[in-house]
């Protein structure tokens, strides 16, 4: 990874973006449909409104002020907490940013003294389920699903921090 990538907090000024590269790589790599988009506004706008920012981030990865990549850990519960809304762009990819935004998101989660995490991906991310294996993660549960106007494999992960 490039030494003048910075790491900054999430803000609202990021989730327009956020949803809008969302829609898009989705949708060029894998067909979804609006209901995608629709979930990760959703999702970026409770965070925003509820979030506890003691024990709950998101990260924006930038070069130049250029927006590379985001990642969050919300809290599922006292022990758990939920890996969200990771992303890289096309062009930052294979260069290990995916790995630090990783690495920075655990390390978090470890700080503030929960004992596991969780997330939720699909099969076709095998980039990224590769990168989850590396780290540690397991592979809990999965089951093909109708979602986001495709068939996919819904996958489930988890590891003990």
């Amino acid at each position: 990874m490039q030494d003048d990538v910075v790491f900054r907090r999430f803000d609202a000024d990021d989730a327009a973006w956020s949803v809008a590269q969302h829609r898009k790589l989705y949708d060029d790599a894998e067909g979804f449909d609006d209901s995608f988009g629709d979930l990760v506004e959703q999702i970026i706008t409770d965070f925003l409104n509820d979030h506890d920012p003691l024990q709950e981030r998101g990260w924006i990865a930038e070069l130049n002020g250029v927006r590379l990549g985001q990642i969050f850990c919300v809290k599922l519960d006292d022990r758990t907490a939920k890996l969200r809304l990771f992303l890289t762009v096309p062009d930052a990819r294979g260069l290990g940013l995916g790995k630090a935004l990783l690495g920075a998101c655990m390390d978090f989660a470890r700080d503030k003294g929960y004992a596991k995490m969780q997330l939720w991906t699909h099969e076709s991310h095998e980039a990224a389920c590769a990168l989850y294996r590396k780290f540690g993660w397991e592979l809990t549960n999965s089951k093909p699903v109708h979602s986001f106007g495709v068939d996919l494999v819904e996958q489930s992960w988890e590891i003990e921090l």
